[in-house]
C-alpha cells in the first residue's frame, strides 16, 4: 500500500508529464505545419489543449502512465503526431526540423524551470538543499511558506523535462533523434537516410530498448551538470 504523499507526488508527476507531453506533440504538429504538411493540425494535435492528444493515444496518455503512478508513482507512457510519410520523403529537412521540435520543445521548459529556480535562490526564496534528487533541487527558505510546493513543482518540471528532451533526442527509431541526421546529410544522402527510416519502422523495438539502456547511463550526469549550473555557489557530486 501507497502512502498518500507518494501517490500525491505520482500525481503532480502525471499532471507535469501530461502538460510536458501536449506541448512536445504540439510542437512537432505546428513545425509540420510551418514545412508545408498539415496532417496534424487537421488531427486537431496543434494545441496545447490535451484532450485531443488524449484522443489519438488514450493508452500512451492516461492509461500506462495512471497504472505507473499507482504502481511505482512514476509516469511511464508515449504519444504520438500525425504525419505524411510521402510529404517526409520529398522534404527530409523539414521533416528533420519536425522531429527536432518536440524535444526542444522539452529542453525549453528544463530553461525556464531552471530560471525561476535559480532566480529564487538568488532572492532568497529558495536555498541549496544538503543533497540533490528529482524532485528536490531546491528547497524552501521557509519550509511553511508554499514555496516548498513551488520548489518541488519546478524541480520535477525541470528534471522531467530534462529526461523527455534527452531521452527522445537518441538517434534511434522511433525516436525523434532518429529523425534529425537529414539535417546533418547531403541531399541524396538525406533522401536515401530519410527511405530507410520510413520503410524498416520494424526496427522501433529494437530502438527502444537500445534506447533504455543507454539513457539509463546518460541521464544523470548530464542532470546533475545541469543541476549545477543552477547552484553556482554550491557543487553537488
Amino acid at each position: 500500500t501507497f502512502a498518500m504523499p507518494e501517490l500525491a507526488s505520482g500525481l503532480i508527476y502525471y499532471v507535469v508529464f501530461l502538460f510536458s507531453t501536449t506541448l512536445h506533440e504540439a510542437s512537432h504538429a505546428w513545425a509540420a505545419l510551418q514545412g508545408g504538411d498539415p496532417t496534424a493540425y487537421h488531427g486537431g494535435q496543434v494545441t496545447l489543449d490535451p484532450i485531443p492528444h488524449i484522443r489519438r493515444e488514450p493508452v500512451g496518455m492516461v492509461v500506462l502512465p495512471l497504472l505507473g503512478v499507482i504502481a511505482s508513482g512514476w509516469p511511464i507512457g508515449f504519444a504520438s503526431a500525425p504525419f505524411d510519410p510521402e510529404w517526409a520523403l520529398r522534404h527530409p529537412r523539414r521533416a528533420a526540423l519536425m522531429a527536432l521540435a518536440g524535444p526542444a520543445s522539452n529542453f525549453l521548459l528544463v530553461v525556464l524551470a531552471g530560471l525561476f529556480l535559480h532566480l529564487g535562490l538568488a532572492h532568497g526564496v529558495f536555498q541549496a538543499p544538503e543533497s540533490v534528487s528529482f524532485d528536490h533541487i531546491v528547497e524552501a527558505a521557509d519550509p511553511d511558506s508554499m514555496w516548498r510546493a513551488g520548489g518541488f513543482l519546478l524541480s520535477v518540471f525541470f528534471s522531467l523535462n530534462l529526461l523527455l528532451g534527452l531521452f527522445n533526442l537518441l538517434p534511434f527509431p522511433p525516436l525523434d533523434g532518429a529523425g534529425v541526421p537529414p539535417l546533418f546529410l547531403h541531399d541524396a544522402g538525406a533522401h536515401k537516410y530519410q527511405e530507410f527510416v520510413l520503410t524498416h519502422r520494424g526496427l522501433g523495438l529494437i530502438g527502444i530498448i537500445v534506447a533504455w539502456q543507454l539513457i539509463d547511463k546518460l541521464y544523470h550526469p548530464v542532470w546533475l551538470a545541469a543541476v549545477n549550473l543552477i547552484h553556482l555557489a554550491v557543487h553537488y557530486g
